[in-house]
């Protein structure tokens, strides 16, 4: 299966993208002193304020503006009132642990709003949101949303650029399992985004290679193959032990899906 233009562009690491040193924006806001547009809210507003985004599922849904501006890549979206993520903003953000911290919140806002739920940040193991959240609810709604698949590809090229790969490996496999051993999230839309597009947003050939390969399997479920929740948390923590949280060495951005 061929890998998507978009995609092949991210692993490539932008060669034709061109820094532009004037543009900071998203520097800004994950520094907190700037406001997104066109929704004027404050990085921290979003993520510990009392009026958090945090379980917002209907702002979470229908507003299409922020998705720019809380995964930044250097490529345009749906919203021209933000900018592409420069080179020289990357290396800025992955040194300022506060701004690392606040990308892997943003992620965790996500995953609640997918129905999941990051149960380590050290291995990227994500496990099914638990009471009062309804995962059985937020998966259908995942299911029914397909915008989200194209969120979901932005999601994970920009945890890469971030040096917060591991994290993609984690959620590519959790959906993988519900999908083999549950039959959730095994719409023909959602299997054809993870399998074309998201199992691809990993820069590491060799953890992309195994990942495919796993994909693969689960998907012709040869002799009954299922691709269990021990089988899955085997691997990551194997993978924590083999070589600790993966990240991406190159720093360049990637496209917007």
């Amino acid at each position: 299966m061929s890998i998507p233009a978009d995609v092949q562009e991210f692993l490539d690491g932008y060669p034709e993208f061109d820094d532009q040193a004037d543009l900071s924006n998203n520097l800004l806001f994950y520094q907190n002193k700037l406001r997104c547009r066109p929704d004027r809210k404050l990085i921290d507003e979003i993520h510990e304020e009392e009026n958090s985004w945090f379980g917002d599922y209907d702002t979470l849904e229908y507003k299409h503006g922020f998705i720019q501006w809380l995964f930044p890549i250097p490529e345009y979206g749906m919203n021209y009132q933000s900018q592409p993520l420069q080179r020289h903003e990357i290396e800025s953000m992955k040194s300022d642990p506060v701004v690392v911290k606040r990308v892997v919140q943003s992620y965790s806002m996500m995953l609640d709003f997918y129905g999941m739920t990051l149960l380590s940040e050290e291995s990227g193991l994500v496990g099914r949101s638990k009471p009062p959240r309804d995962f059985a609810t937020r998966y259908k709604n995942l299911v029914r949303s397909s915008h989200n698949n194209l969120r979901i590809s932005r999601i994970l090229k920009c945890l890469s650029i971030m040096g917060l790969e591991h994290l993609n490996s984690g959620f590519l496999l959790h959906v993988l399992n519900e999908q083999s051993e549950h039959n959730e999230l095994n719409s023909p839309g959602i299997r054809s985004s993870m399998d074309r597009w998201w199992a691809n947003c990993i820069r590491d050939d060799e953890e992309r290679d195994k990942i495919g390969t796993m994909i693969r399997t689960a998907r012709n479920g040869k002799d009954g193959y299922i691709f269990t929740k021990s089988e899955y948390e085997k691997y990551i923590e194997d993978k924590v032990q083999r070589q600790g949280p993966e990240t991406s060495e190159d720093d360049v951005p990637s496209e917007g899906r």
